[in-house]
C-alpha cells in the first residue's frame, strides 16, 4: 500500500489553504494569498510598481501637469538622458493636460522635480514630439 499520494494531496491542500497576514512589516511572505495579495514594502524603497506606465504616474504623482524644477527636496528626482528613458517628456507653454507634457512654472506648480546625476527616480529624454511612457 502506498500512501505517499495521499499525504501528497493533504499537503496541496493544506498549502492552497494557507494565506499569510502582512501587515507594517518589511518582510515579504514565502506564501501569498494569490495574486491580489499587497506588500507593503519601506517607502523608501522604489519598485517598479511605483512606475504606473497606464495611468503615467509615479508614486500617485501624474507625470504630466505643471512643474517646478528645485534644487532640492524635489518630489521627484529625474535624470536627463539620450537613450532608454523612463518617459519621454515635451516642454510646452500651455495645456500640460497629456502624459509627458510638462509646463514649467515658478508659482503653483503640480509637483516639483530636481535634477540629479546619480540615483534618479526617473530617466528622462526631452523629445518635440510623441511624449509619454512606452
Amino acid at each position: 500500500m502506498n500512501i505517499l499520494p495521499t499525504y501528497l494531496l493533504i499537503f496541496t491542500f493544506l498549502l492552497s489553504n494557507l494565506s499569510v497576514s502582512v501587515k507594517e512589516s518589511n518582510v515579504l511572505p514565502v506564501f501569498l494569498d494569490g495574486p491580489s495579495s499587497k506588500v507593503r514594502l519601506d517607502e523608501k524603497l522604489i519598485s517598479a510598481d511605483d512606475l504606473f506606465q497606464e495611468n503615467c504616474k509615479f508614486k500617485d504623482i501624474p507625470l504630466y501637469g505643471k512643474v517646478k524644477f528645485v534644487e532640492s527636496f524635489g518630489d521627484i528626482k529625474i535624470k536627463f538622458v539620450n537613450s532608454f528613458p523612463d518617459i519621454k517628456v515635451k516642454f510646452v507653454s500651455s495645456f500640460p493636460n497629456d502624459c509627458g507634457k510638462w509646463q514649467v512654472v515658478e508659482s503653483f506648480p503640480d509637483f516639483t522635480v530636481q535634477v540629479v546625476e546619480s540615483f534618479p527616480d526617473l530617466k528622462v529624454e526631452t523629445v518635440d514630439s510623441f511624449p509619454g511612457m512606452k
